[in-house]
């Protein structure tokens, strides 16, 4: 096709509703493109000026994304202070804590519940339980056949079971099986030394009441008694207390005594203290997070040359928050009429404010007072009825992250919702305005793009009708 061809077949399209693509226009009439109006650069600036609206828009949503950003991240941090606040007024939380030491591990032992009462107490362990056991006399192996005799099983104060070897019961395997299988609330087993092999059968349950009997007749398998179920005996601050078990229970509320051993004429002294390492934790824990939040806020409202404050500067709940938790520092305990008490505030127990906001700790004061005066630490946090410090934070902070109405997640559910409209915006504006601009202005400047290109041969035509010859020879 030639070239002037080719340019027809193109100009033809020019009425179409299709835009016209000028470098395959320029193409087709001369082989290559030639200076004239770029009509991209000409479209992308007319459509860069038109598109102005949604830049602004876009960039709302550039800062709704930073404000969202910022405000998810102190959320996060409130709630991890919040948790804090939540473990000190649990009754099962760490200053509900208790640790028991014993001054002899290993005869006694103990483990303490939470809120388990506190104090020293005297135990004496006279015996440990035991657990009933019979072993049979050896035989050459656990295979070796067995002659036919009666074997009784009698628990106590129970119904006697008899099993009755060489009808099925042929071995020892077999005898520890059937014995197993019947449900006497005991355990058969083999045990095999130099000697042979012979059954042991102990009792599942133990002390006294696990007591049983074990006799044969009519064969050479005999049973002797190992050992004699006994319950565990011991005093606690001279209180008389037997056990099946030599894990006692109950002895003292909330508390565990593991029996390891007796010692009839030397009581072992059980010490049950709160536990002021986790309470030292627990509340460090709780200076640590509120750092991490009151530096997040403290961002927010500083003001960094050339670029202001922080995103979330004019955010109401923000600016809320940041002064809640500043006045809840000045909370003070209530005590009773005519209370001596000492430590009453924060800073009473070594934790102080500073310019910033945030708060340091004297370990020295705190573990003084925890040592000293910990009854007074537990009711500045948890006061007569979980109504203390740690309380009134707690509902002030869960005012803000409610999963429900918290001030935040009604912030954040505004911001997602302001998002979404202007990316809607934004979406119906490039399609109702700016995709058909580019199709009318693309379609415009190639028109004009065109007829520059034309005007050179028209001029020739023009002075060729005037009889001026603008040719020149080479």
């Amino acid at each position: 096709m030639s070239s002037l061809s080719a340019l027809d077949t193109l100009l033809s399209s020019a009425n179409s509703a299709d835009a016209i693509d000028l470098s395959q226009i320029l193409q087709a009439a001369t082989g290559a493109s030639t200076p004239g109006i770029d009509v991209t650069s000409a479209v992308n600036a007319s459509i860069t000026a038109a598109e102005s609206p949604e830049n602004v828009w876009t960039s709302q949503q550039s800062t709704l994304a930073s404000q969202t950003s910022a405000l998810k991240q102190i959320q996060s941090d409130t709630t991890a202070l919040d948790n804090d606040m939540q473990a000190l007024n649990n009754l099962n939380g760490p200053l509900s804590s208790v640790t028991a030491t014993s001054s002899n591990s290993s005869v006694l032992t103990a483990s303490a519940a939470a809120g388990s009462t506190t104090g020293n107490f005297a135990v004496l362990i006279n015996n440990l339980a035991s657990t009933a056991s019979y072993a049979s006399s050896a035989v050459a192996s656990a295979t070796t056949a067995l002659p036919a005799e009666t074997i009784t099983i009698t628990p106590s104060g129970g119904t006697a079971t008899t099993i009755t070897t060489g009808s099925g019961v042929n071995t020892l395997s077999d005898l520890k099986t059937a014995i197993n299988s019947d449900n006497l609330g005991v355990t058969a087993s083999i045990v095999t030394d130099a000697t042979g092999s012979r059954l042991a059968i102990v009792s599942n349950t133990s002390g006294s009441a696990g007591n049983f009997s074990v006799s044969s007749s009519g064969g050479s398998l005999g049973f002797t008694a190992g050992a004699t179920g006994v319950d565990a005996s011991l005093t606690v601050n001279g209180i008389a207390i037997t056990s099946a078990s030599n894990t006692v229970t109950g002895a003292i509320p909330g508390v565990t005594l593991n029996l390891l051993g007796a010692s009839p004429a030397s009581q072992v002294t059980l010490s049950l203290q709160p536990n002021t390492s986790a309470t030292y934790s627990a509340i460090s824990q709780f200076v640590s997070d509120y750092n991490t939040l009151i530096g997040d806020l403290n961002t927010e409202f500083s003001y960094t040359a050339g670029a202001g404050q922080g995103v979330l500067a004019q955010d109401t709940a923000v600016q809320t928050l940041q002064s809640d938790l500043l006045g809840a520092l000045d909370y003070t305990a209530t005590t009773g009429s005519g209370s001596s008490a000492v430590v009453t505030s924060l800073s009473s127990m070594g934790i102080t404010v500073g310019p910033d906001g945030t708060l340091s700790t004297n370990s020295t004061t705190l573990n003084s007072a925890l040592q000293n005066n910990f009854s007074q630490v537990q009711n500045f946090f948890q006061g007569s009825a979980l109504n203390g410090f740690a309380n009134s934070l707690d509902q002030q902070l869960t005012s803000f992250i409610s999963p429900a109405d918290g001030a935040f997640t009604v912030d954040l559910s505004s911001m997602s919702s302001e998002n979404s409209t202007l990316q809607t915006d934004i979406t119906n504006f490039q399609s109702n305005v700016i995709a058909p601009l580019k199709i009318q202005l693309t379609s415009e400047f190639s028109a004009a793009e065109i007829a520059l290109q034309q005007l050179p041969n028209e001029i020739r035509n023009v002075d060729a009708e005037l009889g001026i010859n603008t040719s020149s020879s080479s």
